[in-house]
């Protein structure tokens, strides 16, 4: 029972702190964005595109020498539930973006049904993970324990379908805005990033922390009946053991004080007592009279 109740808390901490961690960080998606290359100054000399001449003067004919692929280059970005981030060609810092304005018009209801969500899991596993510590410390009380070990078994269920749910819309909304998102935004190639896994391994640990919680609670249930019906059985036996040896010393109480009762009386009378003639059978009396001649 200790044993399966730690195992419980261990899995929702890391199950809390693995969801903390994946909302408030951009790594959910990470990729690459093809933009054009920068014009070439005495500042930047190298990934930029060189026309050899004046550009200023239109006189002038501009050649480049650069096609395809050359004209552009290839800068990261990562995104997460609230920004998304890609780094600046003019130089070496990251521009962040809120990805709530980057997904389209038609994405933003359940984007914003995706941060619901992910808030409410959030909250959900620290209502679940004080209900699994407050167990511990009644885990005398059988009946105390037994209570918050359902709740927190439900708290915890209710919170891993929540997660479940908002990763997979976020998902959705993601792959929507690849496709029509902002042109100067969308991701040459993309992959999930480590954000993205610690949010289904945070999942992960919520499930197998709710499975935990739910076969100990099942298990002390089944225990606690088995244990109150043999309880019950007991008492019933030594119930009736005590039942039977009452009524017995009883009777035989009862029939001894009769004998003593009557022998005293027939004692203190001197004679017989008279047996009424009403009782008495003539024909039996006879044949026993016979047999005794006999």
């Amino acid at each position: 029972m200790k044993t399966r109740s730690l195992l419980s808390v261990s899995l929702n901490f890391f199950a809390l702190f693995f969801a903390i961690t994946a909302f408030i960080t951009t790594y959910w998606c990470v990729g690459t964005q093809r933009v054009p290359k920068p014009k070439c100054s005495k500042l930047r000399t190298h990934q930029c595109i060189d026309y050899g001449v004046n550009e200023t003067d239109p006189n002038k004919v501009v050649y480049s020498w650069e096609t395809g692929d050359d004209r552009f280059l290839f800068r990261q970005f990562h995104t997460g539930i609230w920004f998304s981030c890609e780094e600046n060609i003019h130089d070496e810092s990251e521009r962040c973006r809120s990805f709530i304005d980057l997904a389209p018009a038609s994405e933003k209801g359940m984007l914003w049904l995706s941060l619901v969500s992910e808030m409410l899991y959030i909250l959900l596993l620290m209502v679940g993970f004080s209900l699994m510590c407050m167990e511990l410390i009644h885990s005398s009380n059988v009946i105390d324990g037994l209570k918050l070990n359902a709740f927190a078994a439900v708290f915890t269920v209710l919170s891993g379908l929540l997660g479940m749910v908002a990763h997979v819309m976020y998902t959705q909304v993601f792959q929507v805005t690849v496709s029509h998102g902002p042109p100067d935004w969308r991701p040459y190639n993309w992959d999930y990033g480590w954000s993205f896994c610690l949010a289904w391994a945070s999942f992960t640990c919520c499930m197998g922390a709710s499975v935990t919680t739910l076969n100990s609670y099942t298990k002390t249930v089944i225990e606690f009946r088995h244990k109150r019906k043999t309880f019950e059985q007991t008492i019933r036996e030594e119930n009736a053991r005590e039942a039977y040896g009452y009524f017995r010393d009883n009777s035989l109480h009862s029939i001894s004080k009769s004998v003593d009762i009557y022998s005293s009386q027939s004692l203190n009378s001197g004679r017989r007592t008279p047996i009424p003639a009403a009782s008495l059978d003539f024909v039996d009396f006879a044949v026993s009279l016979g047999e005794e001649q006999c």
